[in-house]
């Protein structure tokens, strides 16, 4: 017989709905990156669903004959179905709605963004703001989801929390926690904006790396600074800002600093509660933007790596992050036919260490500018 810590870590299985509704939406892409979310989350994705949507259903956003199809697919399956995982932003009486409907979890994008970072923070701050997200995330929620988690166990992915802090559904103990989590927050970046002021008075140049979640930041860090920082091939696998030395040859050093990794359509409870760690992008004298290049797969004109250029450059430039940037293509060693290689980009393998020696030299000549 199990015990109930045992009946709490098993892994639960979950159908993925992707919802399209610009023509611009590529659905292979929204269905590989749902489902890879998913997966970091710590579900078993059995299959996936989707629709493209001209007019959106109110009480469900996906049509009423979407729904019925779902319900027959969970119904009839084999696996049992715990979770269903909807790519799209949903109120709380449309999770409601959908939930009585298909007899099972339902958790948005969001939710399941928040629920990954809950799992993934370390640090008291990282903690703290995760809880101020997933309580934002639930306040306009209340009235719809109480009771809700009860019904599906009250465990698994939607129902976790930093420190394993039960979710409280009571609004006036909520709004209570909210503004008792946001003076935390405010000291603790009152305190950082000390330390931070004294990095940026230092003679050390500030080098900050960015780029798309999962594109190898944190193993490009712990190659360069011969570290062995907390690197691992999911999404979010890294979000509490990491800095060290960069030893440049010739007795010279730069500050590198490692940041949370970008998504398209980032909920704005996590672009709010971690803006902390983008505040080094700012504050840097240069930018090493990395790139997993072996991402090669069409989208209309464009490679899917491309696509991930610009959703960072256009976030960056949002943030008002320095010009002054080093496009990385890493994971080289996964690709197999001709690449066109830009002026502003270096390609290399934190696997095989291609192309490092080259990268050091190119920081010094853009430090030198």
């Amino acid at each position: 017989m199990k015990t109930i810590h045992e009946q709490k870590q098993l892994q639960e299985n979950a159908i993925t709905v992707v919802v399209c509704s610009k023509k611009s939406d590529n659905k292979r892409r929204k269905i590989d990156e749902i489902e890879k979310l998913s997966t970091t989350a710590g579900l078993k994705v059995v299959d996936n669903f989707f629709q493209n949507i001209k007019e959106f259903n109110r009480s469900t956003v996906i049509g009423s004959g979407k729904v019925e199809e779902i319900k027959n697919y969970i119904s009839s399956s084999e696996i049992q179905i715990n979770v269903v995982v909807v790519d799209y932003p949903l109120t709380g009486s449309q999770v409601k709605n959908l939930e009585d409907a298909l007899g099972v979890k339902v958790i948005d994008r969001v939710g399941l963004i928040i629920d990954i970072f809950a799992q993934g923070a370390q640090s008291r701050e990282a903690k703290l703001q995760v809880k101020l997200a997933q309580d934002l995330y639930l306040l306009p929620r209340l009235s719809q989801m109480q009771g809700s988690s009860g019904r599906f166990g009250g465990v698994g992915v939607g129902m976790r929390g930093p420190g394993e802090s039960k979710l409280e559904l009571n609004r006036r103990v909520l709004e209570k926690e909210i503004d008792s989590l946001k003076k935390q927050i405010e000291k603790i970046k009152n305190q950082r904006q000390i330390s931070r002021r004294e990095r940026l008075s230092s003679s050390l140049p500030k080098i900050a790396l960015v780029g798309y979640t999962n594109s190898g930041k944190s193993s490009l860090l712990n190659l360069l600074t011969k570290e062995n920082i907390y690197a691992e091939d999911k999404y979010f696998a890294t979000l509490d800002t990491t800095s060290r030395k960069l030893y440049l040859g010739e007795g010279n050093y730069a500050l590198l600093t490692d940041t949370v990794g970008f998504i398209s359509d980032l909920p704005h409870q996590l672009v709010d509660a971690f803006s902390s760690t983008l505040e080094e992008a700012t504050d840097a004298d240069l930018l090493i933007h990395v790139v997993d290049v072996s991402l090669q797969q069409q989208e209309e004109n464009k490679k899917e790596y491309e696509v991930n250029i610009e959703i960072t450059d256009k976030l960056l430039n949002e943030i008002g992050a320095t010009k002054k940037r080093l496009v990385v293509l890493n994971k080289c060693d996964k690709i197999n036919g001709p690449l066109e290689i830009k002026n502003n980009q270096i390609l290399i393998s934190t696997k095989t260490g291609v192309g490092i020696e080259k990268l050091i030299d190119a920081i010094k000549i853009m430090i030198e500018k």
